[in-house]
């Protein structure tokens, strides 16, 4: 019997809950890792469209830190969820973005990103059947010299 204590529909040959040493092997996965530059003009339309005036001294719009993290460490939202076991309409919710900005980001220089899963918690109803896991990514933002300049640490609700 699965872990959710009742029928476990299969998706894609995969169980549609994973098992509970699925859901704790998952931290320490660790994304491909990889590069981003973020130009001008797409600084410019994601400050446009927060309705604010570009930033002094070519800064990036903070607003970059929802995309550009998870770029740069050459990984998507559609592997995450393939990852951790999600992907049913309505079956993954936000819970919290952390934003540590350590330095400041600039247009047109290469950022270097890095990161994986660093939590991943099961949650159980009273009668035993798996409810939902929580699961935290952190992805991190080096300068070209190798300075951290920015840390991301999302944290999503897969519901079962």
């Amino acid at each position: 019997m699965p872990a959710s204590g009742g029928p476990n529909v299969e998706i894609d040959g995969r169980p549609a809950i994973p098992s509970d040493e699925d859901v704790a092997a998952l931290v320490g996965y660790r994304f491909a890792g990889g590069e981003r530059k973020v130009e001008h003009w797409e600084n410019w339309l994601l400050t446009d469209c927060t309705q604010r005036k570009p930033m002094t001294g070519r800064q990036l719009h903070p607003v970059v830190l929802f995309h550009v993290p998870i770029q740069a460490a050459s990984t998507s939202i559609g592997e995450i969820f393939a990852v951790c076991g999600g992907g049913r309409a309505g079956s993954v919710t936000l819970l919290s973005y952390e934003w540590e900005l350590l330095g400041v980001l600039c247009e047109d220089v290469v950022y270097r990103g890095d990161g994986g899963i660093v939590s991943a918690e099961r949650f159980r109803a009273p009668d035993g059947a798996v409810t939902h896991d929580d699961v935290a990514f952190a992805i991190e933002l080096s300068d070209p010299d190798g300075k951290l300049v920015a840390r991301v640490t999302t944290r999503w609700r897969f519901l079962r």
